[in-house]
């Protein structure tokens, strides 16, 4: 059984992963801290666990193996550097932290203290994308010219995101840095390493972070990835698409339309193909990682984790200088 203590609430997921826990059947929740002392006490209280209000002793406890990190973005960088120092193994939501060095600060704790590090990015597990890079990796779209991923919702506009989602100093950014990061992380699990960077994040309803936001990236490769995202955006569906000079993959709400220059060969036109069953999922990964001692996945950790910052901090840059 591995004894997980819950760091904040501050995350709409917060809920969702100490559910998903205890789910699991191999996960003892121990303890709860929170930034807010007032709200991690009725939480804690909710989950029938014990709340330590002072961080630092809640992570001398030898009785609690790891933490899930849920605090304000801002945060992540001395709370999980903390939380690995106490010999923690950490699972954190995203965005590992707002700037490549913190997260380089971030990965150094990690590593001198050989605690296990994984960040929830769970749309790498998904069907559709598994079966897209399988497809990169094969060659099945020749020379990959651009990919193009939509994550939007309409938090914002239909008033269902809490309204502290939308302070800078603790968000962090708005859109891309919350929704956003599913995509961004996806160019890089599909295109490797930036080299250009250009953004448009706009808030047409006046909020101080972006609410609708579009990057587009050149990468070594020279493929072009585009990351759109929005708070604003009603009833938009998860688009993913590939496009290569010899083939092309357009996935809506994960049904993948398909064709490539081996498909031609009997079927004119788009295909639905067979679509690969889903990967391990973020968290269950994790606790059986943790449990039985194996080192940390790659495609979770910390180097994916700077890179997932790297194309958020650059186009929140490049957005600024406009």
């Amino acid at each position: 059984m591995l004894n997980i203590a819950m760091l904040s609430r501050w995350h709409v997921h917060a809920d969702g992963y100490a559910n998903d826990f205890r789910r699991t059947g191999k996960v003892n929740i121990s303890a709860v801290w929170d930034e807010d002392p007032v709200e991690g006490a009725k939480w804690a209280e909710k989950l029938g666990v014990e709340f330590i209000a002072d961080l630092d002793e809640l992570l001398a406890r030898k009785d609690i193996d790891a933490v899930c990190c849920c605090t304000p973005t801002t945060m992540h960088k001395d709370v999980l550097i903390k939380a690995a120092n106490a010999g923690k193994h950490i699972f954190s939501e995203k965005a590992m932290a707002t700037t490549v060095e913190d997260c380089l600060a971030i990965e150094e704790a990690v590593k001198k203290n050989n605690v296990t590090f994984m960040l929830s990015l769970p749309h790498k597990s998904r069907p559709d994308v598994q079966f897209i890079k399988k497809a990169i990796d094969n060659g099945d779209f020749g020379d990959v010219t651009l990919v193009r991923v939509r994550n939007a919702h309409n938090g914002m506009s239909a008033n269902w995101l809490p309204e502290y989602w939308y302070d800078e100093t603790t968000a962090g950014g708005g859109a891309m840095m919350d929704l956003g990061c599913h995509g961004m992380y996806l160019l890089s699990m599909f295109l490797g390493k930036p080299k250009n960077y250009a953004a448009v994040y706009s808030a047409p309803f006046g909020r101080s972070v972006d609410e609708n936001a579009a990057a587009l990236i050149e990468f070594e490769n020279g493929a072009t990835g585009i990351s759109e995202t929005s708070f604003i955006s009603y009833g938009s569906p998860y688009i993913i698409e590939v496009h290569g000079t010899k083939g092309v993959l357009i996935s809506t709400d994960g049904d993948v339309k398909f064709r490539n220059f081996k498909t031609e060969e009997y079927q004119n036109g788009f295909i639905s193909p067979k679509l690969p069953k889903p990967g391990p999922y973020p968290l269950d990964l994790f606790v059986d990682v943790c449990i039985n001692g194996e080192p940390t996945p790659a495609e979770f950790g910390t180097k994916v984790g700077i890179e997932l910052t790297r194309l958020l901090e650059e186009t929140y840059k490049v957005n600024a200088s406009k």
